[in-house]
């Protein structure tokens, strides 16, 4: 008896062991950026946490844990995913850095302890690189190593959500080559789970999913005016190879989103295809 047995138990929640595949909803965008359009208050969270319970698992910032906790209580509910970091990358107001250029920093906003103590399945952190200065770079892949190590010594899953530190700068940080470098580094360091920005199309993100032999899940991003929109970024993902999806954005921001949560579940665990949904 060991902590792999732990592992093996906490990402079966997170991914289908039958098909690897899952749907999981990012809602910790507080954190970062201040409060999002669907979630701006402590009401709007619980209503849209009340129609959550399809997703395969659910992702929260430490300080909405106490709130949501009873979401997560119970036989059949989704995984407890904790958005593990604090980043001022990419801020759009109260920008760091002067004429908004800054490599950024990043914080985490608990222990693996900590963590372990509350029962959750799983953890976020990003992997920031490319970085001007080399010590930056350095310090993420020892801060992520670290994560890494702390989470298989207690049986908890870990997902990487890898980025480039100059996006908008020049450098084509959606390429497929740069995307397959830090998709695979994530992998190498030991993520159980790589979450990734999709980059256009399925012919661009196929070499990124087969070179990451860990699993990937596909970032929402803005966008999601419409459903349909969302089911289709969700099939072309699963036809590049991913594992599955994590949305944010186009499923609380929706206005249904336990509607959108049953279409999403068809298409990524059912193979239907978008124009085919039936919510």
């Amino acid at each position: 008896m060991d902590s792999r047995t732990g592992k093996k138990i906490r990402l079966g929640r997170l991914l289908d062991p039958a098909s690897g595949r899952g749907v999981v909803v990012a809602a910790s965008h507080g954190v970062m950026s201040g409060p999002p359009s669907g979630l701006k208050t402590r009401s709007e969270i619980l209503d849209v946490f009340g129609k959550l319970g399809e997703a395969d698992g659910v992702m929260v910032s430490p300080g909405m844990v106490p709130l949501t906790e009873d979401f997560f209580v119970g036989r059949g509910r989704p995984a407890f995913v904790l958005h593990l970091d604090w980043k001022n990358h990419g801020r759009r107001i109260y920008t760091p850095g002067k004429d908004g250029r800054s490599e950024g920093v990043l914080a985490q906003l608990a222990t693996m302890e900590e963590v372990a103590a509350s029962g959750i399945d799983a953890v976020m952190t990003y992997l920031y690189l490319g970085q001007r200065d080399s010590t930056l770079e350095r310090a993420e892949i020892e801060r992520n190593a670290r994560i890494v190590r702390d989470a298989e010594r207690l049986g908890l899953a870990v997902i990487i959500e890898p980025r480039s530190a100059l996006e908008g700068e020049g450098e084509d940080a959606f390429s497929p080559e740069v995307l397959s470098l830090y998709c695979r580094i994530s992998a190498d360091i030991g993520a159980d789970v790589v979450k990734v920005i999709w980059n256009g199309s399925v012919d661009r993100f196929a070499p990124v999913a087969e070179t990451c032999f860990a699993p990937i899940l596909v970032a929402g991003g803005p966008g999601g005016e419409s459903p349909e929109e969302t089911y289709q970024l969700a099939a072309d993902s699963i036809e590049a190879g991913a594992a599955g999806v994590m949305f944010g954005r186009r499923v609380f921001r929706a206005d249904d989103p336990a509607a959108v949560l049953r279409g999403l579940r068809q298409v990524v665990h059912g193979g239907v295809a978008p124009a085919a949904v039936a919510v």
